[in-house]
Parts: C-alpha cells; structure tokens; sequence
C-alpha cells in the first residue's frame, strides 16, 4: 500500500476521531454490506429465453454502446470484472428471462434446474443471488396487464410464473447459505383514465395471495412488491401503486420495495425510510437516478443518495434493509456502469457512517439547531476521500479512477470480440 495513502488516511482518521467517530469500526461496518448488483444493466434487459423479443412493460433502454453481454458467460464475465473493481463481497439480482439453459422453457415452467449454471459461479464467486419473476417482455403481457389481467386464463400463466420465481429463490437461499429477496413488479395499468379503478386492484390482490400461499423458509427466500407511479403506456393508472403495496405488504409481511424512481418527482425514498421501518419487518431498496421521469440513470453520488445513506445509518436501518441497484445505460461501457454505480452506493454508507451523528443528536435534542446546522455543513469537506482510497486498496481494488484503465483493457481485449 502506498506511503501517501496511508498517511493520509492516518491524518483523516485523527480528525474524525476527535469527534468520537471510529473509522476502523465504520470500514467493518461497510465490509459487510452486500449490495445486489442488478444482472440487466449488462445486457440491455433482453435476457436469454427471448432474446428477439421487443422490451414492453414502459421499459425503455437507449444508447447502443458497443460490447453488451450476447450469452450467459459473457454476462457473468463482465460481472466479475466489475465485482473485482468494487470493495467488498456482494450479490447479483437476476430476472427470470436469465435462465441458462438450452431448451425452450416457458416462464410458468421454469424450474431451479434452468440457473444451476447461475449457482454454481455464485458458488465460486462468493456471491449471492436475488431474484425477480419477468412479468414483461412477452406475448402474455403485451396489452399491459399481468397478474391483474381481466382473462382469468392469463392471470393464471403469471400466476404460476411468479409461482416458479418464488421456488427458485428459495432455491438460490438454500444453495448459497445467503437469504434471496425475490422481488415482484408487475407493469399492469392504463394509458388513459379507467372507469373502475377497484376491480383491477381486487385481481390484483387475489393473484398476489394465490402467489405467496405456498409457506417457503424465510431463511432462503423473503418476498419483496414493488409499485410505480406511472410507465409508459400506463401513464393515468397503475394498478400496483405505492398504496397498494405498502397496504398488501404490511398486512401480509412482505418486504415493501422502494425505486428511486417510481415517485413524483417532489417525492424521495429517503423520507419514506423511517416511517416504513416502522411497520414492517424489512424493506428492499432499488437504487436509481430518476431524471424527469423513472429513467433509471446510473446512480451519482448526489443529494438524494447521501440522504438514503444518512438515513439508513442514522435510522440503524441496515440490519433490515437490502440494498440493490437498478438503472441501464446503452450509452456507456456498461462494466463501467455497474462500476460507478456501486462503488457510489457504498460511498454514501460510508460517508454516512462517519457523520458525527451522536453530536447531532444531542444539539437537535437540545433545540441548538445552529450546532446542527454547522457540523454537518463542516463535515461536508472532511477528508472522507482519505478513508475511501484506503478502505479501497486494503480491499484489493484499484484506488480512485485507476478502476476506469482496467474497464479500457477489458474494452479493448474482450469486447470486440463480441462485435462480428
């Protein structure tokens, strides 16, 4: 390790000791946060099962950068050269269109036998898995409506579906010794105002409780909802809203998830956290950067992130949070992509952790909002840097934007390849 990197992380370790904060604690802290790095930023969300099929659902991705993943291995190649680029052991979230297998399978019959490959590197890897059933993308869902559709015949097929995801994420748990949050999404909803808003909702909710009736071991597999505002095609009514599923969620004991960008746009996950934590027994994150609508942008180290940071910590919310990204850009090195996103996240964990957050306890509780205001406006310019270039090197991973060289030689030596 270098001498200029250690000495400045000595330097900035003393000042933030005198505030009482333990640095060495803080890097453990963060070793042991496993963030679930979504699978689809690496193939543009086309999967493997269908792969000629046009994205639906209101789901868009733009740009054509060249090198995305065209096969399974190639995937997984472009996971571990990002993984080995981003401090610490995490997961990987996969949809269901990315089974690796040679048949032809139906997504209502896909069985755990169809990702053993998956199991097998996560194995190797050291990594977990989390997983999502694929309710878009498909014959079945082309008019908009999945689990809530009006045709009790298709309701069935994503029924049985979401039925499968479930079993295949208990299976991931049980193989990998690491609990799989299986997520549900669903794009069901109308372009233009409904006359019966109810209806769609009551279907909804009675697919929803067939879907879960099947008790699995909450060790290998926890089940997670997520809402959405709006997407295109079902911009005046989604049926899964966030009333919705934060009503099913909490009476029923479901993680409740929160994207980034399946809010108004005056809305922030950040301020929802504590209320949220409240209520249920945990929560699943989907980390993303909405820019004027759910565009899912790669994730900055911005204002809205450093807050969801701040609040997981100050909240002591970590236990009971799991953290996953979700954004896709065909416009960038998609490696890159999953780089900087990931490596921001646990940016703003750490920077929250060493937020001097007993003082500011203290001055808020004491009505000395001055002492509040000037501390953390102070701490915005303390030597964090420091610390996250020597968590960075005693992880083993390049320091600062050395990561970037590596991405250009993997760019230059495997990608073209994928190009003829």
């Amino acid at each position: 390790m270098r001498d200029s990197l250690i000495r400045n992380y000595e330097a900035a370790k003393e000042l933030y000791a005198q505030h009482g904060i333990d640095v060495e604690g803080a890097l453990e802290a963060l070793s042991r946060i496993r963030i679930s790095m979504h699978c689809w930023q690496g193939d543009d969300v086309r999967g493997f099962l269908n792969k000629d099929g046009a994205l639906t659902g209101g789901i868009s991705v733009t740009g054509s950068y060249p090198g995305a993943a065209r096969t399974p291995e190639e995937l997984r190649g472009d996971l571990e050269k990002a993984f080995s680029l981003i401090p610490g052991k995490h997961k990987v979230n996969l949809h269901a269109i990315y089974a690796d297998t040679d048949e032809q399978v139906e997504l209502d019959k896909l069985e755990p036998r169809h990702y053993e490959k998956w199991v097998d590197w996560a194995k190797q890897q050291g990594l977990g898995l989390d997983f999502n059933p694929t309710c878009f993308s498909h014959e079945k869902s082309k008019d908009g409506f999945t689990l809530s559709h009006p045709d009790p015949d298709v309701r069935r097929f994503w029924i049985d579906h979401c039925k499968a995801a479930r079993r295949i994420g208990a299976y991931f748990g049980e193989q990998l010794g690491q609990t799989c949050v299986t997520n549900v999404w669903i794009p069901d909803g109308f372009k233009d105002n409904p006359v019966d808003r109810i209806a769609p909702r009551l279907r909804l909710k009675e697919s929803l409780d067939e879907v879960f009736a099947e008790e699995l071991n909450p060790s290998y597999n926890l089940d997670a909802v997520e809402s959405k505002l709006f997407g295109l095609g079902s911009e005046a009514y989604v049926v899964g809203s966030h009333e919705f599923y934060m009503g099913y969620g909490i009476q029923n004991d479901k993680l409740i998830c929160l994207d980034a960008g399946h809010y108004h746009p005056t809305e922030v996950i950040s301020n929802k956290l504590s209320s949220l934590a409240l209520f249920t027994s945990g929560i699943l994150l989907h980390v993303s950067r909405p820019m004027r609508w759910d565009s899912d942008h790669v994730v900055t180290l911005d204002d809205e992130l450093i807050e969801i940071g701040r609040e997981l910590v100050r909240g002591e919310l970590l236990d009971k949070t799991h953290i996953g990204l979700d954004f896709f850009d065909a416009s960038i090195n998609r490696v890159a992509a999953w780089v900087i996103g990931t490596r921001n996240t646990l940016k703003a964990l750490l920077r929250a952790m060493l937020d001097p957050v007993d003082a500011l306890r203290k001055a808020e509780l004491e009505g000395d909002y001055t002492t509040r205001l000037a501390l953390t406006e102070e701490f915005k310019s303390y030597p964090f840097g420091a610390i996250w270039d020597y968590y960075c090197a005693r992880m083993g991973v390049p320091v600062r934007e050395e990561w970037l060289a590596e991405v250009r030689a993997y760019e230059q030596q495997v990608l073209p390849g994928r190009l003829t």
